[in-house]
């Protein structure tokens, strides 16, 4: 809980204490903790002077600030109709084969999380899916199983 705070006040000094920093504030702790928790939601709205209800509202408003903790790994599939049209369905049919988990699930080792996301922005090369800040465009089974073991063994 100290390190949670004492990082908040890092960032805090790093962005400002203005409601401009809330956005780069919460992105420095899920960089950080992988997860917002509710002790470091009000620690934010502590520092920067704004309510609580305010900085869940924005937390839970975007999928990539997590509220709940996720895997070190964090796997999103793009779910628009263009990656579903291309394979996404097997995609992720596969990488919950491979990991033994079901979307929205995280393995018991707390090494992979299992997610889609609306669209990442490479709808030319989908199906897609990011993990953690890297994407990886054109999956097929083939190509997903090995990237998810690539992870596996790290």
């Amino acid at each position: 809980m100290t390190e949670t705070i004492a990082l908040i006040k890092s960032l805090a000094d790093r962005y400002g204490r203005t409601r401009d920093a809330l956005m780069p504030i919460l992105q420095g702790v899920v960089e950080e903790e992988r997860y917002l928790s509710d002790v470091a939601m009000t620690e934010i709205a502590r520092e920067l002077d704004i309510a609580a209800a305010e900085v869940y509202g924005t937390a839970t408003f975007y999928s990539f600030l997590d509220t709940v903790p996720r895997g070190k790994y964090v796997i999103r599939v793009c779910k628009t109709i263009t990656c579903d049209m291309h394979g996404k369905k097997r995609v992720i049919e596969k990488i919950e084969d491979l990991l033994k988990i079901k979307l929205g699930e995280t393995t018991q080792d707390k090494k992979f999380t299992l997610l889609t996301t609306n669209c990442l922005g490479w709808c030319h090369k989908g199906p897609v899916m990011l993990i953690n800040n890297t994407p990886y465009p054109d999956l097929n089974e083939d190509k997903v199983t090995e990237i998810i073991m690539e992870y596996i063994r790290k």
